[in-house]
Formats: structure tokens, C-alpha cells, sequence
């Protein structure tokens, strides 16, 4: 169990109360045909409204996917005042609590079905979004320390098929195997855009005294507002990168830790963002998911007087796959050669043998002779990580058949995620200054004022000072050499540490303004040094909603290429209409490859084509007749494409509505 908790079912008929009638539609049913592991129970996926009620083009909202898989942050107490994992229980009883549903504003938002609407967090204030957030429940419900691979495998495809339809997701889980969850999904979800928090409790939410509340509020709250494109866990206020979090205490609330690297969100009374910290994606590919990993790992901790036959019995067939903890900086018995022999035949037959600490902090290193020595059979160094990093770092490594054994033990020494630090300089990162610029010594009598200025910035100040300084000043830095077209100028202020992502007064970064004035080679620049294509406005508009409106088909290609996608598709009528009566096909064109449904009626039940019609736009009624709208489609008035074409005395435009006659096509 997650605490020290009485684990007990509730009884069928608890099981079955009214109270657990919350989530009746299915989204899909147990799918594991061929499980990795024996013992994993196939499960549904339940929700209690459907997707649509969640679209929002509303500036001031963002959406939130709550996967809740089990464990103690939503156990509820049954008769006998046993804490039960119950069904269908957590979303009934947070839409009665004012922390969690703003109901005066679901009624506002969506009416009468407001009682099947998603959540709505209360008003936040100071710029931020509100989140509107749908709970997915896991059927049945898990004890974590029951997880499976195969149950990572679903929790993956599940945020693969809902990853457009929100801007962030957050994963309830049990603390026993939050980590190893954290971790797997770090390296299973590839090229990842969004923010993703795995968070539970030592307490479940609905008693009076409880860290779930805070951790599950927090967890919405940054999912929400923030871009932090990686599998994180939150824990007791603070946010930690995913693959580097292990739990370090069964009882107290500050039951997570990462050792070796510092938090990347800080929440106070204030949210301090760490944003030189966060890994952020700097490959031109979309998201993708992994969904096979190789169940042939395991973790062989070395302790004094092991036997040979322990250590070989381990190795042996069908194991692929080893994380060896070792004393201290990574050192095994000198006076054991048997040991390295049992290794060295393990290493030439194929297996990958990892080599961390045994150490709750710091990395291995070669220092002593029994850890170089370790190089010599083969063993790989993995510094810095985490027990959990390291085993399904691997799992993930050897279940690509695309990769030979050499590939996969290059990548296994390298950093991917953020999960290990570089070789080359083992830091000390929990102890790292806000800002790393600090450190940064440049020729200043070699740089523009603008750059002198810039890399001068983090030296005259600290503390609150300078991240007032930084929120200021570095998007102007940033817009002015975008505007320039200097890669050289960004790529000095990224070694100032400038955030290049860094966000002006209007939520804008200089994505948006390269986007803006059409320069491809700085979009580029600026994608493959991990700026957010998701990121939005305050207008709720992201960069390829810029250069769709703009018209801009190389830049609105390479976005899509990089896994941009529009963030209210279904709610973009007046944008079409205005597009089609102005005849701008290089706009439609954008629209059409970001996936957009032109057949979208505005509040009259005009559509684009029928706009484009009453303007005599002939090209731009060519161009939507060909994405399969029916010119026969009538408006609110009964009026169609060929009442609008008659009254214009447009025979042309009326013969070519004629050719696209499809009474029974699409509307």
C-alpha cells in the first residue's frame, strides 16, 4: 500500500450506490491482447461527459486530461471508516467542493448541462488561465504497487489519442510505483510538447486534513498555465522532472525527493518557474509514442560476500537488461575478480549492464580502480540516475528492434530526458543559482550594447530583482534579434542564458514573432532549441494559428512537422469566413493542412463557402467545393450557395456550384 492504511473493497452494494453512477460512458474497453506481464488485469477507461463539452475558444481557459488510475489520494472512507478505493467516487464528490468546481461559472459556461460539464477551477486572477478539466477513471481502480508495464503501455496510448484535445494532463496515481510510472513515461512519450504531472497523496483529498488537496490543485494549476514539456512529479510544492524522483519517506508528506537534481517549479506564495532547467524537445517531429519496452531488466544490488552463482544466476538468459548498484562512486570488491569474469561474460553475450550508486545522491565515476575496471568488462556508466530512470530507461532502450546492441549502449550512456547529468562535469544541480548566466564571462569590448547589456543583466542583480529584470528586458532581447534575422545574436544570448522561450506582457515569445514576419530560418533556429510550438497568447491564439492566418504555408509545414496543432479547430467559422470573402487561398490552404473542417457555420449558418459565394470569390468557392462542401447546404434564412450566386447574376460562379451539385454530400 501506498501508507499505512487498512486496504479493504467496499461491499458490492457500496460498490454499486448511487453515488458510484458518476461515469457511464465508456471511452474504451480492457484492449491488452498479448500483456507483457501475466499478472496485468486489463481495464477500462470511463468518463462521465464527452469530449466536445471540453472544446474551448474561450482566451482565458485551458484545458486539463486527468487520467486517475487508483492509489490513496482518492480513497474515500466506507461504513466501517475503512479508507477504500471506491469507482466512479472522486469526480461526484469534486463537483460538491468550491475548491475544485467553480459551479456559478459551469452554469454560466454550458448551461443546463453543467451537471455533466467538465470541472472548473475558481478564478485564479493575476493573468491566469482557468482550468477546465474532464476526469478519465481507470476501471477497476489499482493499488499502485499492482502497476504493470503493460499499464504504463495504456497510460501512454490513452495520452496519445487525447493529446490535441487538451493543453496538459495529469496522472493520479499510488505512490508506491509513482516514480517507476514517472519514468517509464518520460522515455515512452518521444518529442513531448505539454506539460505532464504524475501526482498522488499520503492522504487522501476528502479527509480534513490532506496533501492531496494541495497536490492535485497544484498539479491543475500547472498544467494549466505553464509549459513544461515533460513527464513531472509533483510532491509537497514543488515539481520535479519525472525520471529524476524516487520516493524517499513511507510517512511523511514530503515523500519525494529528487537527490540530484533541483525542482523546476517552486510553488509558494508565489510560483517560481525554473526555466533554465526544463528539457524541453529540440527534434522537428511531431509526438509520438513508444509502446513496447522489454520486460528482460532488473536491478542487482552488490553486497558484501555476494556469490558468484548469485550474480551469474542474474545475468543469465533471459535477462537483457542490467541496472548494477555498486558501492559509493561506482565500485565493486577489488579483490573479487569472479565478479568481473561473470560480468565480462555477461557483457560479450549482449546484455547491458548499467552501473549506478547505491547512494541516494551523487553519480559513479571511475575515480577508483575497481570502477574503471568496471569499463574494462563492459559495464556502462550511468552517472547520476535514478534506480527507476535507470531500469526502464533500459526497458525502453532494448525494445527498439531498429537499434543494434551498439546503438542502443551509446544511448544508454547519454542523456535523452534530462534523466542523467553529462559526463563531463558532474554538478551539483540541487544546488544550482535561478539563473546559470551568472557564471558566464564574455569579451564585453566584442559585443553589441544590446548583447553587453544582455550578458551583463544576471551580474548586477539576484533574487527577486533579477527575475523582474529577466521578464522585462529578455523578450526584448530575444524580438530584436529575431527581427534582425540574427541566429548569431540568439545564439549569444542563449549562452547568456536568456530564455529563448521567455514570454512578453501578451504571452507572446519569439516564436510567435519570427512566425509574424515570415522568417523561416529563425522559426527553425528557434524549434530545434526547444521552443514551444503549443504555447498561447492571451488572445488563445498559438504560433501555427498565426501563420495559418498569415497564410504562411513554409512556416505553418514546419510547425505541423514539429507537432503544432490548432487549438480550437472546431470553433474557427468567423476566421474562415473572413479568409474565404477575401479570397486569400494561401490562408485556406494553411487551414486545410493543419486539418480544419471547412463546413463550420457561424451563429447565421453561413459557412465559408457560402461567404466566399456572396463576395464573387471565385477561387476561394473552388478551392472549399473541393474539400467536399455541398453547395446546396442552406443557412439559416433557406438560403443556399445557389440563391446567393442568382442574386449576384454570377453564371459562372453558379456553373461551377452546378459541377459540385451533391444534395446527399457533406454539409
Amino acid at each position: 500500500m501506498d501508507r499505512n492504511i487498512k486496504f479493504e473493497l467496499g461491499s458490492e452494494e457500496e460498490l454499486n450506490s448511487e453515488e458510484s453512477d458518476e461515469c457511464t460512458e465508456i471511452v474504451h474497453g480492457p484492449t491488452e491482447n498479448n500483456p507483457i506481464d501475466p499478472a496485468h488485469v486489463p481495464k477500462a477507461l470511463r468518463r462521465s461527459c464527452s469530449l466536445e463539452c471540453c472544446q474551448t475558444d474561450i482566451k482565458t481557459e485551458s484545458r486539463v486530461l486527468v487520467l486517475y488510475t487508483g492509489g490513496t489520494i482518492g480513497m474515500v472512507r466506507n461504513d466501517n471508516g475503512v479508507l477504500v478505493p471506491k469507482p466512479n467516487v472522486l469526480e461526484h464528490r469534486l463537483r460538491k467542493s468550491a475548491i475544485f468546481h467553480d459551479v456559478a461559472y459551469a452554469k454560466s459556461r454550458f448551461g443546463h448541462a453543467s451537471g455533466k460539464s467538465p470541472l472548473v477551477l475558481p478564478n485564479l486572477g493575476d493573468r491566469m488561465r482557468r482550468a477546465l478539466f474532464m476526469i478519465y477513471e481507470y476501471s477497476p481502480l489499482l493499488d499502485s504497487s499492482n502497476m504493470t508495464m503493460d499499464d504504463w503501455i495504456q497510460i501512454s496510448k490513452d495520452l496519445k489519442i487525447c493529446y490535441e484535445n487538451f493543453d496538459g494532463f495529469v496522472i493520479l496515481h499510488g505512490t508506491d510505483t509513482l516514480a517507476y510510472t514517472a519514468s517509464a513515461l518520460s522515455f515512452m512519450l518521444e518529442n513531448l510538447g505539454k506539460t505532464v504531472i504524475v501526482t498522488g497523496s499520503q492522504i487522501p483529498i476528502f479527509e480534513t486534513r490532506s496533501d492531496g488537496r494541495d497536490n492535485f490543485l497544484s498539479a491543475l494549476v500547472i498544467a494549466a498555465n505553464y509549459s513544461v514539456p515533460e513527464v513531472c512529479v509533483f510532491f509537497n510544492n514543488r515539481l520535479h522532472r519525472g525520471n529524476r524522483t524516487t520516493k524517499v519517506n513511507t510517512s511523511s508528506l514530503d515523500a519525494f525527493n529528487s537527490p540530484n537534481f533541483a525542482p523546476l517549479v517552486n510553488i509558494g506564495i508565489n510560483i517560481e518557474v525554473n526555466q533554465n532547467l526544463i528539457f524541453r524537445p529540440t527534434e522537428l517531429e511531431k509526438f509520438h509514442v513508444h509502446t513496447t519496452l522489454n520486460r528482460n531488466v532488473g536491478i542487482l544490488r552488490i553486497f558484501p560476500s555476494i556469490t558468484t552463482q548469485t550474480v551469474k544466476s542474474f545475468l543469465a538468459e533471459p535477462m537483457h537488461g542490467v541496472v548494477l548498484q555498486t558501492y559509493g562512486a561506482g565500485n565493486i570488491p577489488s579483490s573479487r575478480p569472479d565478479l568481473m569474469e561473470a560480468l565480462r561474460e555477461a557483457t560479450e553475450r549482449g546484455v547491458i549492464i548499467i552501473n549506478i550508486t547505491q547512494c541516494a545522491k551523487g553519480a559513479v565515476a571511475a575515480l577508483y580502480e575497481t570502477g574503471s575496471a568496471l569499463l574494462d568488462v563492459g559495464v556502462l556508466p550511468g552517472y547520476d540516475m535514478t534506480p527507476e530512470a535507470a531500469l526502464t530507461k533500459l526497458s525502453y532502450v532494448l525494445a527498439h528492434p531498429d537499434w543494434d546492441i551498439e546503438t542502443q549502449r551509446k544511448i544508454m550512456a547519454r542523456n535523452i530526458r534530462g534523466e542523467l547529468t553529462a559526463p563531463r562535469n558532474i554538478l551539483d544541480l540541487t544546488r544550482l543559482p535561478r539563473n546559470r548566466s551568472s557564471s558566464v564571462r564574455l569579451d564585453i569590448d566584442s559585443k553589441s550594447p544590446l548583447e553587453s547589456l544582455a550578458a551583463l543583466l544576471p551580474l548586477l542583480a539576484n533574487g527577486t530583482s533579477l527575475s523582474y529584470i529577466q521578464a522585462v528586458l529578455y523578450p526584448s532581447f530575444l524580438y530584436d534579434a529575431v527581427r534582425a534575422g540574427s541566429i548569431a545574436r540568439l545564439e549569444d544570448l542563449k549562452k547568456c542564458g536568456v530564455d529563448l522561450g521567455a514570454k512578453d506582457a501578451n504571452s507572446r515569445d519569439a516564436l510567435f514573432v519570427a512566425t509574424e514576419i515570415g522568417n523561416h530560418e529563425i522559426v527553425e533556429y528557434l524549434l530545434l532549441n526547444g521552443v514551444s510550438v503549443h504555447s498561447r497568447d492571451i488572445n488563445g491564439d498559438n504560433p501555427l494559428m498565426l501563420a495559418c492566418k498569415k497564410g504562411d504555408v513554409k512556416i505553418a509545414d514546419l510547425l505541423l512537422k514539429t507537432g503544432a496543432h490548432l487549438p480550437h479547430q472546431s470553433c474557427l467559422s468567423d476566421v474562415l469566413i473572413k479568409k474565404a470573402e477575401a479570397g486569400d487561398l494561401r490562408s485556406l490552404e494553411c487551414f486545410k493542412m493543419a486539418g480544419v473542417q471547412f463546413n463550420q457555420p457561424e451563429c447565421c449558418g453561413h459557412t465559408a463557402l457560402q461567404s466566399a459565394v456572396r463576395k464573387n470569390q471565385l477561387e476561394a468557392a473552388f478551392f472549399l467545393l473541393e474539400q467536399g462542401l455541398n453547395p446546396g447546404t442552406e443557412d439559416e434564412f433557406g438560403l443556399s450557395c445557389f440563391d446567393y450566386a442568382k442574386r449576384r447574376n454570377n453564371s459562372i460562379m453558379l456553373e461551377l456550384l452546378l459541377k459540385y451539385n451533391t444534395p446527399n454530400g457533406c454539409n
